[in-house]
Formats: C-alpha cells, sequence, structure tokens
C-alpha cells in the first residue's frame, strides 16, 4: 500500500508539498522579474509585490489540487505542484483585481499591490489624482501578470499534452465563472438589497474557482474517471458556498487582527452577500431604514457598523445566514462520505470541519 492510500497519507503527501507549491511560485516570480531588464525597477516591483501577496493565504486551492490527486492514487508530485501553483497564482490574481473593485488596499493585514505602490508614492510630487492612477495601473496590471502566470505554470509544467490542456481548460472555466460572478455582485446595487441573488453570485464569483476547478485539476491528473468528477464537483461547490458565507460573516463580524481583512468594507460597498439579503428581508421598518441608511454608504464608520451589526443579529439574519452555511457544509460532508472513496473522503470531511468553524 502507497503511503498516501491512507487519510494520514494523504495528510503528508499535502504537508510535504505546499513547501513545494511556495517554491514553484517563488521560482516563478523570481524568473519573471530577471526576464525583461529594459523594463526597469517598477516592473520588478509590480511582480515581487505579486509574489508578497501569494503568501501567507489558507493554500486551500492547492491543498485541494494535492489531496484530490493523492487520494485518488497520484504519487507523483513534480507532476501536480505546478498545478496546485497555478491554483493559487489565480487566487491572486482574483484577490488583486477584487480589491480593486472592493477599494481596498490591504490584504491579509498588510498592504496589497495598490497598497504597495501608494506606500512607494508617499514621497513623491505627484498629485493625489496622479498617485490614484498609478495604484490603479499597478493593481490592473499586477492582476493580469498573475492570471497569465496561472496559465504560464501548466503550460511549462511536466505533463501529458491531454493533462495540460484539460488543466488549462479548468483555469479558463474558473476565470469566466468568476468574471461572471463578479458581475452580478457588482451590478448588485441595481437591485434591491432584499431582491438579490446572493447565493448565485457566491457560486460562481467563489465557489467554483476556489474549490470545484482545484478539485477537477486533482481528479484529472489522477486519472479520475467522469462519475468521481461529478461528486466532486458537486461536492466543490457545496463547500465553495459554505466557504463564503462564512466569509460574509467575518466580514461583518470578524477580527480584523484576526482576518487581516477590514470589516468596514463590505458594507460600505453595499455588498449584497446573504447575510445583508436576510438582514433587510427580516429587519423590522426600524431596522430597515437604519440598514438602507448605513449599507452602501462610503463614509459609513465602527458606530454606525456596530447599529448594523446589532441589527443583523437582532432580526435573526446572521443566525440564519450561518445556518445555511451549516446546511451547505452538511451537503459537502453527505457527498464525501457516502460518494468519494477513502482515503481522500476522510481528508476532505476534516477539511469541511475545520473550514466551517474557522475564524479567519
Amino acid at each position: 500500500m502507497m503511503p498516501q492510500a491512507t487519510v494520514d497519507g494523504v495528510r503528508e503527501f499535502v504537508a510535504a508539498n505546499l513547501p513545494e507549491v511556495q517554491c514553484a511560485l517563488d521560482d516563478h516570480v523570481t524568473q519573471a522579474m530577471g526576464e525583461l531588464p529594459s523594463a526597469g525597477a517598477d516592473y520588478r516591483n509590480l511582480w515581487a509585490s505579486i509574489g508578497q501577496q501569494y503568501s501567507g493565504g489558507k493554500n486551500l486551492r492547492p491543498s485541494l489540487t494535492l489531496a484530490a490527486y493523492a487520494g485518488l492514487g497520484g504519487d507523483d508530485a513534480e507532476a501536480v505542484v505546478p498545478v496546485a501553483a497555478a491554483m493559487e497564482m489565480l487566487h491572486t490574481a482574483m484577490l488583486v483585481h477584487d480589491d480593486i473593485l472592493d477599494g481596498d488596499e490591504v490584504r491579509r493585514g498588510r498592504p496589497n499591490v495598490a497598497g504597495t505602490r501608494r506606500r512607494a508614492l508617499e514621497d513623491s510630487r505627484l498629485t493625489p489624482a496622479q498617485v490614484d492612477a498609478h495604484v490603479l495601473s499597478a493593481a490592473l496590471l499586477g492582476g493580469d501578470l498573475a492570471l497569465a502566470s496561472s496559465y504560464d505554470l501548466i503550460s511549462r509544467a511536466k505533463l501529458p499534452a491531454h493533462h495540460r490542456i484539460a488543466c488549462l481548460d479548468l483555469i479558463t472555466r474558473a476565470i469566466r465563472t468568476t468574471i461572471a460572478g463578479e458581475l452580478l455582485d457588482m451590478y448588485g446595487d441595481m437591485t434591491a438589497p432584499k431582491d438579490a441573488n446572493s447565493l448565485l453570485v457566491a457560486e460562481l464569483k467563489t465557489a467554483t474557482y476556489s474549490c470545484v476547478v482545484p478539485l477537477l485539476a486533482g481528479a484529472q491528473l489522477a486519472g479520475g474517471d467522469p462519475t468521481m468528477v461529478g461528486h466532486l464537483e458537486k461536492l466543490g461547490a457545496s463547500l465553495g458556498l459554505s466557504f463564503q458565507l462564512v466569509d460574509d460573516d467575518l466580514g461583518v463580524f470578524g477580527d480584523p487582527e484576526v482576518t487581516g481583512k477590514s470589516v468596514l468594507s463590505d458594507l460600505r460597498s453595499g455588498k449584497r452577500t446573504e447575510l445583508l439579503r436576510l438582514g433587510f428581508q427580516q429587519a423590522d421598518d426600524a431596522g430597515q431604514a437604519l440598514l438602507a441608511a448605513a449599507v452602501g454608504n462610503p463614509d459609513l464608520d465602527e458606530d454606525w457598523a456596530g447599529r448594523v451589526r446589532d441589527v443583523l443579529i437582532e432580526c435573526g439574519a446572521r443566525d440564519r445566514a450561518l445556518k445555511v452555511a451549516r446546511q451547505h457544509a452538511r451537503m459537502a460532508r453527505r457527498i464525501a462520505y457516502e460518494r468519494i472513496p477513502a482515503p481522500l473522503s476522510g481528508y476532505l470531511i476534516d477539511l469541511i470541519d475545520e473550514m466551517e468553524g474557522r475564524t479567519s
């Protein structure tokens, strides 16, 4: 029996190869920084800020790829590591661009690509408008570089052609689906908050690229059959929805010192999350009036945010949103129990439990 034919073996395979994923990302960024010396320091610095972006995360996406691969019988780390790295680089691109849309310049408790560029210009003679243009340019172009890199990592991997093409197709699917979700999210202010299709947004914007595609990439490399791919797709969608619903809760009720993320930005942007949809739906007239005045206000402060939190708790919206998250976690857990073979099922069940109870 191969070592990864047990839950502990899969867990060890993931733990042993996550550092290799980090090395693959670092090597990619380092190589890219040196490829165009004529482009100058700004180009190198942009790559460096991308490298800082992907460090310190949860590694959910590469972990799922590594686990699906090992749990379905794969044992060639050299084949799967570049694909797992591509999943994390894709996530980096999504974060960089999502922060632009949300107007955030901090990620994981430190300046993101946009924030890094703003800091670099603190002592410049540029006007505020020029500084803003520089910051936006850095974030847009940095996200584009990260997107291209997700393809590059796979295209240069030592894989049979059919695996390479299949994984590249998965990256394309992830990008297109996420953009569809982002459009629904960004255009959400044209819809009354209580009428928003927030679960569809979460599935398109987050669940597919965060859980479904990484699982399918690992299964593809391990030779998973179409039936298994279908089960993993359903599991990934439920896991991703549960993950996003908890993430939305942390975006309002979390501890910024733990999450590394503002608890004001989602409220200021009026993000149409399931939590806020339920708040507008279930609050009394006074609560709805407060939510209407506060949510979407770019000047919302902590005092107003505290009042919003009180309304969301008192009307039961927070409890109900977290109940929906638990329902999706149970669905993912049931699929793992009933449809996914050991040892992958055991690894995924442990991960589902961990994700459901996270605080960051």
